[in-house]
């Protein structure tokens, strides 16, 4: 396996490979802020999270690693990310399927689990790119990825049916290997300034 599905710990977060033991400490988690209402998200909602769960864990080794994302100072499972669409013959793969409760956003949270992500990606497993996607509406969820020092590529157009019917243009973004540094010292620079 490309990517090891070990846990990665900073000083705020600790990344634990998900399982179904996770399941209630999420519903919990997505309970605060209700972020499956959201209708450009792909959040679970309480009573689906067993079932995101599953499907998270059946997917195959080499195609995604899924982790919670646990807060250190209170010891709570704060949200969910995951590597997927990972190519190892081509040393890319995609970060994303992250939310997290509203209590910990605008907090070091997220720019720790993506600093741990990129690091394991770029330093451990020798990562030429790597993808973010998102729902071209959700303007959260860009600004947040344009924050860590991704670069827009271009708009998927009419890339996928949601399950309310509607179609979702999707908005990909990438950082490559040769802007990994600067982007490290970014992400860093603003964990320190916490």
């Amino acid at each position: 396996m490309w990517i090891q599905n070990t846990p990665l710990e900073g000083r705020y977060i600790r990344l634990e490979p998900l399982s179904m033991e996770h399941v209630e400490d999420l519903q919990d988690a997505v309970e605060d802020g209700q972020s499956w209402k959201l209708w450009y998200a792909n959040v679970p909602s309480p009573e689906q999270m067993p079932s995101y769960v599953q499907k998270a864990l059946s997917k195959s080794a080499d195609d995604q690693v899924a982790y919670v994302v646990r807060s250190i100072a209170s010891g709570h499972i704060v949200g969910t990310t995951r590597y997927y669409d990972i190519k190892p013959e081509h040393k890319r793969a995609s970060i994303g399927y992250t939310w997290y409760s509203a209590a910990v956003r605008r907090t070091p949270v997220n720019t720790e689990a993506k600093l741990l992500l990129m690091e394991n990606l770029f330093e451990q497993c020798g990562a030429l790119s790597l993808e973010f996607k998102t729902h071209f509406f959700n303007h959260a969820s860009r600004r947040a990825i344009e924050r860590l020092g991704a670069k827009l590529d271009g708009v998927l157009r009419s890339h996928q049916i949601l399950a309310d019917g509607s179609i979702r243009d999707t908005a990909v973004y990438s950082i490559l290997a040769s802007e990994w540094p600067a982007v490290r010292n970014h992400l860093k620079a603003k964990l320190t300034a916490r």
